[in-house]
């Protein structure tokens, strides 16, 4: 557990007259940055990212540098009957009626992780689920891929477990709170 001199009563009120570079040195739940974006009269759609970005730049009294992600039109959603031969839509989700068929015919351990997520996401019409299932099996001896700086919890939670094996979610949980409760240059210095 990394010892440090700020205590969670230190972390500033999410509030107008924070700077930017206060602001970013915390960190904040999305709910938090929401209810900060409305009272702000600013948009809240997005991702946490794009939101947290846009506070920021509000609090500079700057625009956002990083613009409102687009995301793509969902086609239409597969539904049974699927088979090997069934092309993956573009748009396609990573819904139950898929992972259902994963579970029954692939794998009764199958679970949507990040090597999947993005084979969906890539679909463009010309894949298959058979080529989804050889995706599968091809990825599944591949090491953890690095978990994406915007998942910090999920961050954290890896490294915790390797830290700590055995231990209960609620001292995960315990150590996850004392963590984000400090600011981003205080955290991991022992």
């Amino acid at each position: 557990m990394p010892s440090h001199s700020v205590s969670p009563s230190d972390r500033p009120a999410l509030r107008a007259e924070l700077t930017a570079a206060e602001f970013s040195r915390w960190y904040w739940t999305k709910a938090e940055l929401l209810s900060f974006a409305r009272a702000a009269g600013l948009r809240t759609s997005g991702r946490k990212a794009e939101l947290a970005n846009r506070i920021a730049a509000d609090l500079d009294g700057r625009e956002p540098s990083i613009p409102l992600t687009v995301r793509p039109k969902s086609s239409r959603q597969l539904a049974p009957p699927l088979a090997p031969a069934t092309a993956i839509p573009p748009g396609q989700r990573c819904s139950q009626v898929v992972r259902a068929w994963f579970t029954e015919h692939v794998d009764p351990h199958f679970h949507f992780d990040a090597a999947m997520r993005e084979f969906f996401a890539a679909a463009d019409g010309t894949s298959t689920l058979a080529d989804a299932a050889a995706h599968w099996r091809a990825t599944r001896d591949a090491p953890a891929p690095e978990i994406g700086a915007q998942f910090e919890l999920n961050r954290f939670t890896r490294q915790w477990h390797l830290d700590n094996p055995g231990s209960n979610r609620a001292d995960l949980m315990e150590a996850w709170r004392t963590y984000r409760a400090l600011p981003i240059d205080e955290r991991g210095r022992a």
